[in-house]
């Protein structure tokens, strides 16, 4: 399409989730509840790791990174939500917009990556525990970090360098509560190929990776707690891992429904809920999976309830 004859676009509507007032009113007090529990409850899990000498673990120094990923992934996309409830017209600039996908495509990278290195790290403590300290050395750790965030770096790069190239000439509607890629794309009036397949390729690979590390580390555990003798061990063996596995499965099962499935079999307002769960949901229900399923999470907390 010719763009000279078009007027480039210089902001984009945020058509958000409902126009229904009513609707508009119950999600803005929904909504903002859950933005205040996802910032309380993840930094309380980054304070109660801090100050917990028991929780200064490599286990619990990922899950400290993964608390602050979710923090930041949340504030990023919640308040222009919530605001767009109380808007007729909720507008954002185009940069500011590649800006917002690019910050969301870094650090929802990042945490599928710190999710890999967790399981990692389950893996090693449960089938070499011999040897836990030096895979897991202080130095392997920071690798893992560094990999994590230099991941999520690379990839949103990728994705903004494409966006870069596309041009925008109207409409400018995006028929979401944030700047989506399959949004972006499909309003862009210049079509080019590999703006459209490189985001998809470099993100449905870094999926892949991470979810084969994750996959092929449970099933080394799953075989190593099948060949313990003792129900006491197996129990305690599987109690380590299912708030990884449940944090593991919503971020996943939710990324998969939204990116993956072809789009033919769902509609964009089955998007926009899934959306909302991978997006504002898991970031909040994260520090409460690690808490309520925990057991040193929970002796941590009533020590330092204790104490105070």
């Amino acid at each position: 399409m010719e763009t000279k004859n078009h007027t480039m676009v210089k902001e984009f509507i945020i058509l958000g989730l409902t126009e229904d007032p009513t609707l508009c009113s119950i999600f803005f007090v929904f909504f903002l509840g859950i933005y205040v529990v996802t910032i309380v409850g993840n930094f309380s899990i980054i304070l109660l790791i801090q100050s917990s000498p028991q929780l200064r673990t490599p286990m619990y120094l990922f899950l400290s990174h993964l608390a602050f990923v979710d923090i930041g992934y949340s504030t990023l996309i919640t308040p222009l939500m919530i605001v767009s409830f109380l808007r007729e017209r909720t507008t954002i600039p185009v940069a500011g917009c590649i800006a917002q996908l690019g910050s969301d495509v870094a650090l929802g990278t990042a945490e599928c990556f710190l999710l890999a290195a967790m399981a990692y790290d389950r893996y090693v403590a449960i089938c070499s525990p011999l040897l836990y300290s030096t895979h897991m050395s202080p130095r392997v750790c920071i690798i893992l970090l560094v990999t994590s965030y230099l991941g999520g770096c690379v990839n949103a790069s990728s994705c903004t360098g494409c966006l870069l190239s596309l041009t925008f000439c109207g409409p400018n509607e995006i028929n979401h509560f944030f700047c989506d890629l399959p949004q972006l794309v499909k309003l862009s009036c210049t079509h080019i190929y590999i703006a459209e397949i490189s985001p998809a390729v470099s993100a449905g690979s870094i999926i892949v990776i991470t979810l084969f590390i994750i996959v092929v580390s449970y099933l080394y555990i799953l075989h190593s707690i099948l060949k313990m003798r003792s129900t006491e061990g197996r129990h305690k063996a599987f109690s380590t891992c299912t708030s990884h596995l449940t944090a593991v499965t919503l971020f996943y099962g939710t990324v998969t429904f939204v990116y993956v499935i072809p789009k033919s079999d769902h509609s964009s307002d089955h998007n926009k809920v899934v959306s909302v769960f991978y997006t504002v949901v898991i970031p909040m229900l994260n520090p409460l999976i690690y808490s309520l399923r925990n057991k040193d999470v929970k002796e941590a907390m009533r020590k330092h309830i204790g104490k105070k």
